[in-house]
């Protein structure tokens, strides 16, 4: 079976996320997914509260600060500290049964990893459709990835409802959380995706502005 997953996705369990959970499936579906990854910024609580989903795959993870960089940990059921070195960082993951992703490499202005970027993780996030420059943060990713010879994954990094699968996955598994991130450690998976359209972030950033000052959603 070949599934169609956002593997980066934010909730309003992340301080900067406007999403909230019933918004994650509801998205999702309207995108064509078949599944999300919840990646809370330091935060796996809300990501294993919308893992009990019924109606849609949800894989619980987090978007974890390392002293290095930022690094996805997905499919754990306790949370990993923050201000870890890189590698303290992928130990604790993969001793929580999770995979580990070295999330934006490339690019700018993300905390992202860069040249901390080694063989021990699992999976190169080489397109993530909220980095800028869009096209670089690809080419950067796409060699390190080739470079290591690991798996590459994608995902949207949404903030705003609308911006879910503006990337995603294709992962060779069943609808099973276990079955997904070994099917990504043999590297049996394709990342597809675009950068989040400036219409699509400029509204992100209205909402941003009109829940700040207290104004509601536009309707």
């Amino acid at each position: 079976m070949r599934l169609k997953i956002d593997l980066h996705v934010h909730t309003i369990y992340s301080v900067d996320s406007l999403i909230g959970p019933e918004e994650v499936a509801y998205y999702g579906k309207k995108r064509g997914l078949d599944g999300v990854a919840v990646t809370d910024h330091d935060r796996l609580d809300g990501a294993l509260r919308m893992s009990k989903e019924k109606d849609f795959l949800i894989l619980p993870g987090m978007e974890i600060t390392s002293s290095d960089g930022h690094i996805l940990a997905l499919n754990i059921q306790d949370p990993v500290a923050k201000g870890l070195t890189a590698e303290e960082t992928v130990d604790r993951i993969h001793n929580a049964g999770g995979i580990t992703i070295a999330c934006h490499p490339g690019a700018m202005f993300k905390g992202s990893l860069g040249n901390h970027t080694t063989s021990i993780f699992d999976a190169v996030e080489v397109i993530n459709s909220s980095a800028i420059p869009f096209r670089h943060s690809v080419k950067r990713g796409e060699q390190i990835a080739s470079r290591l010879k690991i798996a590459r994954v994608a995902g949207s990094d949404a903030h705003y409802g609308p911006e879910i699968g503006c990337a995603y996955t294709l992962i060779d598994a069943d609808p099973d959380a276990d079955d997904i991130v070994n099917a990504i450690r043999r590297k049996q998976c394709q990342p597809f995706g675009k950068a989040i359209p400036l219409a699509v972030r400029l509204k992100r950033e209205i909402s941003v502005l009109r829940r700040r000052f207290g104004l509601g959603e536009e309707t």
